[in-house]
């Protein structure tokens, strides 16, 4: 055994074992956005003074690590508070890929009592779900749904009240962690999960603690989960004759078309890049994160030093960068690297991702639109949700090529449409439709193939 000196923390590890099991082991673990391939390089540690990628290093000696821990995510859930606070509570959970939202609800008033957020610790298996299926594929379901209930009853404790019942959305891969349910089928066509119905079980027999039921939402497909079922719960029909659109933007982005009648959805898988991950200084929404950008003028979390750049910032300087001319309408950048702030700076790689990321969800918007012959006039409201929505400028994200330009006087952002649309299921019980949604596979898509071409130029 050698002795491994974390930030001060002393573990012990066997000879051989990768540093980064250790990390993820200890409560400590570094983002491996890249699920551990050596490629994004945010897990670089220094060990015994010397930087050192975790994922890649073997411990086979006594060692000194260091880094500096993430903060947690800065989100925004756009809650009422509740007047006070009764014995008749329960709790409704979103399990995002990167998020973990947990709101305190009072069933008396019908409203929010208190939230907390936290970053999900799973991102030290990987950024996306895919990373996340292939450690359950090799390694099993174990190590990923322990970290994510070890931090779910952290944040009970940290709201400090049991309750009868917890109600949880979240996409399908994280609901499948969540109830320990291994996802590996996932991974591989015809991507088949093994559950989309709501499960009701008793939060011990999952290592739920201060709970005594949990009850899931149901889902729709394998990329399209309860927290879409939930954003529908939580926004409602448009007008009669009239449609809507929900776009959660995120790993993969879920785009839903709807009427009062039916609806189709589908999935893009955008990349990590709104996330910060596959970005050079990207990060997450943590204290010193870039989320804002007009020129020299930026705005960071927390009003902090500039320490990256996450994705709502992202959209920003790139937007910029057209305006100014850095950028022309190929994505082409005269210099491979603009600095933004002192040590943090976008590349011509970093761009060429985003490209990836803004095509792939305005080509499938598009797709929706023709499939069911619906006209920019005809949307009465585009919602836009997900961890960063509060802070979006939809003016730049139609800029860049991300949402339409048509359709930007009527943009709405909702802070958190997953949990708020659980918050609203938790109180009034009302039914989910699942059966009117149908989705729609892009992968079979020559129209939306054709679009995703088209859409790579600003």
């Amino acid at each position: 055994m050698h002795k491994v000196i974390i930030n001060g923390k002393t573990e012990y590890a066997p000879h051989g074992t990768l540093l980064s099991d250790i990390l993820i082991e200890s409560g400590k673990g570094a983002e491996h956005l890249c699920g551990g391939k050596g490629i994004c390089r945010k897990c670089t540690v220094t060990v015994n003074g010397k930087p050192e990628l975790s994922c890649r290093y073997r411990v086979i000696s006594d060692i000194t690590v260091s880094f500096d821990e993430k903060g947690e995510i800065q989100s925004e859930t756009g809650e009422y508070q509740a007047a006070s606070t009764t014995n008749n509570v329960c709790y409704a959970l979103d399990i995002g890929t990167t998020t973990l939202a947990l709101a305190l609800v009072s069933l008396d008033e019908n409203k929010i009592i208190k939230v907390t957020t936290r970053t999900n610790p799973q991102v030290s298996f990987g950024a996306d779900v895919m990373s996340r299926i292939e450690h359950c594929t090799k390694h099993g379901v174990e190590k990923l749904q322990k970290t994510v209930i070890n931090e779910i009853n952290s944040m009970i404790i940290e709201l400090g009240v049991s309750a009868e019942k917890m109600y949880v959305s979240g996409n399908t891969t994280m609901l499948h962690l969540f109830f320990g349910v291994n996802c590996s089928a996932m991974g591989v066509a015809p991507y088949t999960p093994s559950f989309l119905k709501s499960q009701t079980v008793k939060a011990e027999s999952i290592g739920i603690s201060g709970i005594k039921t949990v009850e899931s939402l149901p889902m729709v497909d394998a990329f399209v989960g309860a927290d879409i079922v939930a954003g529908l719960n939580l926004i409602g029909m448009p007008t009669k004759g009239r449609h809507s659109l929900l776009v959660d933007l995120g790993t993969n982005a879920e785009i839903v078309l709807f009427d009062e009648n039916s609806a189709l959805c589908t999935s893009a898988a955008a990349g990590p890049c709104f996330e910060g991950a596959n970005i050079s200084c990207g990060m997450s929404a943590t204290e010193g994160a870039v989320y804002a950008c007009d020129g020299a003028k930026i705005k960071t979390v927390g009003n902090a030093p500039a320490k990256g750049i996450c994705g709502t910032g992202l959209i920003d300087t790139i937007a910029h960068f057209i305006r100014s001319g850095a950028v022309d309408q190929t994505g082409f950048m005269a210099d491979e690297c603009i600095e933004i702030a002192e040590n943090v700076s976008v590349t011509q790689e970093d761009v060429r991702q985003y490209q990836l990321a803004k095509s792939a969800v305005y080509s499938a918007i598009i797709t929706l639109m023709k499939m069911k012959n619906v006209e920019f006039d005809e949307i009465e409201i585009l919602y836009i949700s997900g961890g960063f929505s509060a802070k979006i400028n939809a003016e730049n994200a139609a800029l860049t090529g991300l949402l339409p330009q048509e359709l930007t006087s009527v943009c709405t952002a909702i802070n958190n449409s997953s949990l708020l649309g659980t918050v609203k299921y938790a109180a009034e019980k009302n039914e989910l439709c699942t059966d009117k949604i149908t989705y729609v596979d892009l992968s079979a898509s020559a129209v939306f193939s054709d679009l995703f071409i088209d859409n790579m130029m600003f």
